[in-house]
């Protein structure tokens, strides 16, 4: 997906789901966040129904917003849910702000469940805007808040644009341009090596999210990409002469000694960290790899779930290499997927994190930030690897 800027550039656009901005409808039970996606998307996306708690788990739903960007609307349960589910939705409602760019707060009468959000977005630093379901509703001003009004009621075109347009000023510019991986380290006609492993890790008939997209962004920029398997590398270095190889972690240790000293090697997760997480946090974090000791508790942190295997990168061999790196007998724990870090991450010696490929830039940095808040060193996968294999 592209779309053309204001010097008629065209810019790559971000597809897969956890590339696209991510917009949060956030309110009371019954307000009408379930209508408003459907008014919003044209589709019944949504459930829609007078009765509480009809919205359980966070309904997402892919969307185009002509000449912007391509956006995930959420749909949330409401944060004053009071059935017997009340605690476990309003938990899942909560923990969906670290992984939205924008929030849209949808009510029809003000109350202490407004407020407790706008103190949330507040805290997070989360651009939002204020929507008044009109239907069944006195329209009221809150003079403290940038306010819309929208009788979801009525699915007229002008009803939705009068939204899209707060978003388009709303949303946070950096959530919707495609972050760059190779950032000004390959020009037009450079030639990059891609070393993607296929073993027991790598999905059935597919390469992995973060080679794909190196691959589309290195055809973006007019580079030559040569893939290949660990084992055509040494051949692949005689025959094109890159200025850059890129390979899997996992297997960094054995392309050092193949890749001359005078060519560029780095791994798709430190790419991936540049230009999605926090580089010099990071980098920081590295320091605290030699500091560890026995009964040290590190946590690894995964952004996807998958079928663990015995090569598994995350589970099996960073552990290993690190208990060899330090000779300590180190403790680790494991989460994966949307799951937040721990709310005693002060007990953790150390977080490694993943690339995050599979999660928004937002979710990733709600990871980081809860980090660097705690004093906790984190970590990028490829970074770490680079320096303990």
């Amino acid at each position: 997906m592209q779309r053309i800027d204001n010097n008629n550039k065209r810019i790559s656009q971000p597809t897969g789901r956890e590339m696209r901005s991510h917009i949060g409808i956030y309110g009371g039970c019954n307000v009408g966040k379930s209508s408003l996606i459907n008014l919003i998307t044209g589709a019944k996306t949504a459930i829609v129904s007078p009765h509480k708690g009809t919205t359980t788990d966070i309904v997402r739903k892919s969307y185009e917003i002509i000449d912007f960007a391509p956006v995930v609307f959420l749909d949330t349960a409401g944060i004053d849910d009071d059935t017997d589910l009340k605690d476990e939705r309003i938990r899942i409602t909560i923990e969906s702000l670290s992984q939205v760019d924008m929030a849209i707060l949808l009510f029809k009468e003000w109350g202490r469940a407004e407020d407790e959000l706008i103190v949330r977005f507040k805290e997070l630093s989360l651009p939002y805007i204020v929507v008044q379901n009109i239907w069944e509703a006195s329209q009221i001003t809150i003079d403290s808040h940038s306010m819309a009004t929208l009788n979801i009621n009525c699915a007229q075109p002008s009803e939705v644009d009068k939204i899209i347009d707060l978003i388009k000023v709303t949303l946070p510019e950096r959530s919707y341009k495609t972050p760059k991986m190779f950032g000004d380290r390959v020009a037009i006609g450079d030639k990059v090596i891609l070393v993607c492993p296929i073993d027991s890790e790598a999905p059935a008939g597919r390469l992995i999210l973060p080679q794909v997209q190196a691959i589309r962004e290195l055809l973006d920029i007019g580079a030559m990409a040569t893939v290949v398997q660990l084992e055509q590398l040494e051949m692949a270095i005689k025959v094109t002469s890159p200025k850059l190889v890129v390979v899997d972690s996992q297997i960094i240790a054995k392309a050092k000694a193949i890749v001359p000293n005078t060519i560029t090697l780095t791994s798709f997760s430190i790419l991936l960290a540049a230009s999605k997480g926090d580089i010099d946090l990071y980098k920081s974090g590295l320091s605290a790899v030699d500091k560890l000791k026995s009964g040290d508790l590190v946590l690894i942190a995964e952004s996807c779930t998958h079928q663990v295997s015995c090569e598994d990168i995350g589970r099996v061999k960073i552990p290993k290499w690190l208990r060899k790196y330090t000779n300590a007998d180190l403790k680790f724990d494991i989460i994966s997927g949307r799951t937040p870090l721990p709310n005693d991450i002060e007990k953790y010696a150390l977080i490694v994190q993943c690339g995050g490929c599979m999660v928004t830039r937002s979710e990733l940095n709600s990871r980081l930030r809860s980090a660097k808040e705690h004093n906790v060193p984190i970590v990028n996968f490829g970074m770490l690897i680079q320096k303990i294999v």
